[in-house]
């Protein structure tokens, strides 16, 4: 089955707020002294909004790993795939989309574990306020995991099914990476060259 490519509308972070808006600028237009079919429904409507938005506010809150926007709070307690580089002349090397907004995070896992480390693909990852899906890259070279950016658009047509289906079994791959550059802007280049062999 193929992955899903964005976030089911219910589950997208600002709809709670849109649905309480809607229902509350409905609200406004109805008056107390209405006809009691047309204004206890939208108080019904109002009540089931406002637990609605509190449910997703404590979603949020939940220390999921990964979280629902593919944050890895840790490795220890994920079941990762080793996907280590295979013996070629000419590695496969891609880099990330996104790593120049991460730049923080990536100097601080270059300085905790240095230039060469791992990373771990986490699929249906996503920015705050972003429905579609992405595979988000999660470097594991410090004390904890630090999101360098996304796989770029070639790769992720390429692997997105197969790493989604071992997300459904809750496994994650890891593969090689190297962080590039003494000083920033970093970049961040992933060894995919034992995926094909791995998923």
């Amino acid at each position: 089955m193929p992955a899903p490519r964005r976030k089911p509308l219910l589950l997208w972070e600002p709809f709670p707020y849109l649905a309480l808006f809607v229902v509350l600028l409905a609200t406004s237009f109805v008056r107390p002294g209405a006809e009691p079919w047309l204004f206890w429904p939208l108080i019904v409507l109002l009540a089931a909004a406002l637990v609605y938005l509190v449910i997703s506010i404590g979603r949020e809150k939940r220390g999921a790993n990964p979280d629902q926007w593919g944050n890895l709070l840790g490795v220890d307690d994920l079941t990762l795939v080793e996907a280590p580089s295979a013996d070629r002349e000419v590695r496969t090397v891609v880099p990330i989309d996104g790593a120049a907004h991460r730049q923080s995070g990536i100097e601080i896992a270059r300085t905790q574990g240095g230039p060469e480390q791992t990373a771990v693909l986490v699929p249906r990852a996503s920015r705050w306020m972003a429905r579609r899906y992405r595979v988000g890259v999660q470097l594991v070279g410090g004390q904890r995991p630090r999101h360098a950016g996304y796989l770029g658009q070639a790769a992720e047509d390429r692997y997105v099914d197969r790493l989604d289906a071992l997300r459904g079994e809750g496994k994650y791959v890891r593969v090689p990476a190297r962080i590039v550059g003494d000083g920033r802007p970093f970049k961040v280049e992933l060894d995919l060259s034992g995926l094909d062999e791995t998923v």
